[in-house]
C-alpha cells in the first residue's frame, strides 16, 4: 500500500507565494518520476510541472519562471515552490509519484485572491 500525503495549501494573495509538499509512503521500492497536476472549478485537469528522478524538470506555459519543482529522493518527497501567484492559480493540486504505477495524492486546495 503507497500513500502520498500533500500539504501547503492555503489562501493568498495575488503575488504570493506557498510552497506544497507531497510525501510519499508504504511499500516503496523505487520512485521514477513525481509531479503535480491542478484542477479549477469546471475544468480538465492539467500537467503543472514534473521531475524525473535525476532531476530533469518540465512546466507547463502558463507556471514558468513562477513555480519551481524539486524533490528529495531520500524523503521520497516532491515539492512545488509557487512564486508570483495569481488568481488564474486557483485550483485543487494533485501530487503524482511513478512506481512504475502511477500514484495520486488526495489534493491540496490553493486559492488566490485578488
Amino acid at each position: 500500500q503507497v500513500q502520498l500525503v500533500e500539504s501547503g495549501g492555503g489562501l493568498v494573495q495575488a503575488g504570493g507565494s506557498l510552497r506544497l509538499s507531497c510525501a510519499a509512503s508504504g511499500s516503496i521500492f523505487r520512485i521514477n518520476a513525481m509531479g503535480w497536476y491542478r484542477q479549477a472549478p469546471g475544468k480538465q485537469r492539467e500537467l503543472v510541472a514534473t521531475i524525473t528522478r535525476t532531476g530533469s524538470t518540465n512546466y507547463a506555459d502558463s507556471v514558468k519562471g513562477r513555480f519551481t519543482i524539486s524533490r528529495d529522493n531520500a524523503k521520497n518527497t516532491v515539492y512545488l515552490q509557487m512564486n508570483s501567484l495569481k488568481p488564474e492559480d486557483t485550483a485543487v493540486y494533485y501530487c503524482y509519484a511513478d512506481m512504475p504505477m502511477r500514484h495520486w495524492g488526495q489534493g491540496t486546495q490553493v486559492t488566490v485572491s485578488s
